[in-house]
Order: structure tokens, then C-alpha cells, then sequence
């Protein structure tokens, strides 16, 4: 991978806008945007201060292309540690494609996926995770899951781990240190104080590997599988939920024959919910391919939600406990919110009736909005965004979490082996693949294709 060019892409999205800009960077990034630019004032781009913005015109001799506003940043004081320049030019298709021509036929190179960040990364100006929190920042689609990209991307979570492997590495220092006076039997390294290191290390290492699976869906959204037999307010429901007319609704048993979804943030929280086809036993092949559908999006949600109608509880209630049993014994582990909806249609000796067969129902008319609140804050209730409150590091990367699992098992494999008594040449072995671990997040042990992999999923221009 060359990374001593010029290259240059269109930082802003593709497609015409009233303003567009174009990114260069490399040692060469100033001279080559100079040799293109004509100051208003007469101005030279290399002699000015980094950090200064410059009006003139881009110029394809002796055609003008555009006025523009040049923004000069110079090494290091810059993104990518290197000489930058950002081009604001109008946001006319055409014109970005002349200006980004014209470059590259003097010296510049398209850039790849990710590169910008690729080179802040090589240059030290941040380092693997807080680059790839960079491109989470980006894909951000709730409050959460900006708080958790803002928090990673100025060291949160990198400066936790780099604590821990500099303190394992100081132990590892002196253990190994002992292995070049292993004739005259000394310990350089305190046992005692390495156990409680060790001790704290696994403690840490674990609240981050748990946080995970609270990451994991606040990154990704959870989704919530809207279930019941047909006909008793699914897609009312989830019309309430978006605050528009998203599903079509009729008093027809069977409308909804495939799975709609929508997403929407509920105090930060990005909630995908899914309206799925009535549980009935039915002979239309149409409505079953729904039907069976319906089960595998809840075998894909975190949450269930099963809706029934409050006005025929009373003739099936039977099978109405005997479904709810199903899905309770199928999926034990997945949270099952139940809701009786049409309750403004019921009196209240039905209501207390059926509240007391059923403790754990809650209250709903999805047509008039009634209860939707309440669910609202259930769904929340159900999340543990304490964390998020308490500004805690939360990991979001799977990557980040395979490593932190292989580092938590290496320090398990070390405390054991205090435990044990063994010997410094043993515990050595297992420390250094703790520390490999540990260098994998931050990215002070990688490889190219590791690079590759990380950085192609980033989009043009950043």
C-alpha cells in the first residue's frame, strides 16, 4: 500500500447540493492545489498559516472552473498528520467532477475507501479503535449510538485498554527480567501486587465483555416483533408506534401477509419494530409463507410483543394462554411484553377479570393511542442504558469484543498459574498473548490485511 502520494476524493455526499468539498492530502497536497488556485488577493497557498481559509478561483488554464474557498491545513496540525486541503466549491455534479479531474491529471490519486483515516491512523493521530469509531460516528442513527462513537472516537475506550496492557507490561518486564537471573532465584516482580493487577485486569475485562451485548443492539437497533392472531390492531399498533400510516389496516382477518418494518428512536434507543402476519391456521398458501415468516422474525427479535384483542379474551382465553405458553417455552430468554389491546371497548369487570387471570398484561388501545406511552417506557425499561448515564465504556465492535474475550481468557490462564505457584518462563507465555490481545484493539499489532479489512468498510472521502 502506497501512503507517501497525493490523494484527493469528494468529502461531502455524491449528488448535486449548494456546497461540495473536495479533499486533498499528502506532501504534495499544497504545491499541487496552489498550482490550480488563484488567490483574490494574489495570495501564494504555501506561504499562508495552516489553519486559514482562502477565497480565489480553481483554474484549468485559461478556463475558471469555480470560485472556491481553500482551507489549508498544515502537518501535523491536520486530520491526517498530513499537508490537507479542502476544497468548497459549489455543489454542481459537474463542477466537482472538473475540479477532481483536474487534480488528478497533476499529481493526484484517487483515494481509496477509508484512506484519510487509514493515514491518521499510520501517523499517529489516532489510534485502530478510534479510528473505527470514526466510521460508527458516521453511521450514527440514534443519541445512544452517537454517545457511544463520540466516546470511543477521543479515547474512552482505548485509553482504558492502553492503561491496562502498560500496567501487565511492566509486571511482564520484571517477570522476564527474571528469566535472565534464573540461577540466582529471585523475583524481581511482587507476586502479591501482580495477583490483585491480575485480579482487577479480569474484573474490567469482563464488565467490557459484558457491555457488549448492550452495545451490540444500541449500535445495531433492536428489534421487536409485533405477534398475535390476525385482526387484533398489529399494524394499528405499529401506525401508533411510527406516528404515521405505515401498515395497512382493515377489519379483514389476514391483510398483513408479509413482515413490515420501520425504525424509530425512543429516548435515544433505536427500536426496529416488526409487523408480522396474524398465527392462525389458514389454507391460503399466501398467508401461510406470512405466517411462517412471522416465526422466523421472532426467532431474529429481542423483544416480543404479543397483542390480543381484549374483546374476545373471555371466549379464548384457553387458547390464548395456551399460544402465550408457546411462545414462553419456545423462546425463554427473550423478553415477551403482552398487550390487550381494544380495552376502551371492554367494561371494567371484564378488564379486572382479565388482569387478574393474566397479571403481567398491560393496557392498550392502539387506536386511540391509549398505553403506548406506557409501552414506550417498558421497551426502554428493558434496555441497560445506565452505563450510557454514568458515561461508562460500552464496546460496540465485534472485532473488539473477540479480542477482549481472547485477552480475558489469556488472563485467566495467568491467575490460574499464580495460583498454581508456576514458574516465570510459564507465566511469561501467557502474559505475552494477553498483551497481543490487548495491541490488537488499539492497533499496536496488525497487519495489512487487518487494515484492509477495517478500512474498506469506510466511505469515500473520510
Amino acid at each position: 500500500m502506497l501512503h507517501n502520494d497525493t490523494i484527493i476524493a469528494l468529502a461531502t455526499p455524491s449528488g448535486s447540493g449548494a456546497i461540495a468539498v473536495i479533499r486533498l492530502s499528502g506532501k504534495e497536497a499544497i504545491s499541487i492545489a496552489s498550482s490550480k488556485f488563484k488567490s483574490i488577493s494574489g495570495k501564494s497557498l504555501a506561504k499562508q498559516k495552516t489553519h486559514t481559509v482562502h477565497l480565489g478561483h480553481i483554474i484549468d488554464d485559461p478556463r475558471v472552473i469555480d470560485e472556491v474557498l481553500v482551507t489549508v491545513f498544515k502537518n501535523p496540525n491536520s486530520y491526517t498528520g498530513e499537508d490537507v486541503i479542502e476544497i468548497s466549491c459549489h455543489g454542481s455534479l459537474y463542477i466537482q467532477q472538473e475540479i477532481i479531474q483536474l487534480f488528478l491529471r497533476n499529481g493526484c490519486r484517487m483515494a481509496n475507501a477509508g484512506e484519510f483515516t487509514l493515514r491518521a491512523f499510520l501517523n499517529g493521530k489516532l489510534d485502530l479503535s478510534q479510528a473505527e469509531a470514526v466510521a460508527d460516528l458516521i453511521a450514527s442513527d440514534s443519541e445512544a449510538s452517537h454517545q457511544i462513537a463520540i466516546q470511543q472516537m477521543r479515547g474512552g475506550f482505548s485509553n482504558e485498554i492502553k492503561h491496562l496492557r502498560d500496567e501487565l507490561l511492566n509486571f511482564a518486564s520484571l517477570i522476564e527480567l527474571e528469566l535472565d537471573f534464573a540461577e540466582e532465584d529471585v523475583e524481581f516482580a511482587n507476586r502479591d501486587e501482580f495477583y490483585k493487577l491480575i485480579t482487577r485486569i479480569i474484573n474490567v475485562l469482563k464488565r467490557l465483555i459484558d457491555s457488549f451485548a448492550v452495545g451490540n443492539v444500541i449500535k445495531n437497533g433492536i428489534p421487536v416483533a409485533i405477534v398475535g392472531e390476525p385482526n387484533v390492531g398489529k399494524s394499528t399498533l405499529l401506525n401508533a408506534l411510527l406516528n404515521e400510516e405505515r401498515a395497512i389496516v382493515s377489519e379483514i382477518a389476514g391483510t398483513t401477509r408479509d413482515t413490515i418494518e420501520d425504525e424509530i428512536s425512543i429516548g435515544g434507543i433505536g427500536f426496529r419494530f416488526i409487523d408480522t402476519a396474524g398465527i392462525r391456521e389458514t389454507e391460503d398458501i399466501v398467508e401461510n409463507i406470512g405466517i411462517k415468516k412471522t416465526f422466523e422474525k421472532i426467532e431474529q427479535a429481542q423483544v416480543v410483543i404479543y397483542l390480543f384483542d381484549s374483546t374476545k379474551f373471555k371466549s379464548l382465553s384457553k387458547k390464548f394462554k395456551v399460544e402465550l405458553e408457546k411462545i414462553k417455552n419456545k423462546y425463554p430468554q427473550k423478553p415477551l411484553i403482552v398487550l390487550a389491546n381494544k380495552i376502551d371497548k371492554i367494561d371494567d369487570s371484564q378488564l379486572a377479570k382479565m388482569q387478574e387471570e393474566i397479571p403481567e398484561i398491560k393496557l392498550l388501545s392502539a387506536k386511540s393511542g391509549f398505553g403506548v406511552e406506557q409501552l414506550t417506557s417498558t421497551l426502554l425499561n428493558l434496555i441497560n442504558t445506565g452505563a450510557l448515564r454514568n458515561n461508562e465504556t460500552i464496546v460496540t465492535n465485534t472485532r473488539h469484543y473477540d479480542a477482549l474475550l481472547k485477552a480475558f481468557e489469556e488472563v485467566q490462564k495467568v491467575k490460574y498459574g499464580l495460583d498454581s505457584g508456576l514458574s516465570g518462563d510459564l507465566l511469561a507465555i501467557d502474559i505475552r498473548q494477553a498483551l497481543y490481545h490487548f495491541g490488537e484493539i488499539t492497533g499496536e499489532i496488525t497487519n495489512d490485511d487487518l487494515l484492509g479489512n477495517i478500512f474498506a468498510n469506510f466511505c469515500i472521502g473520510k
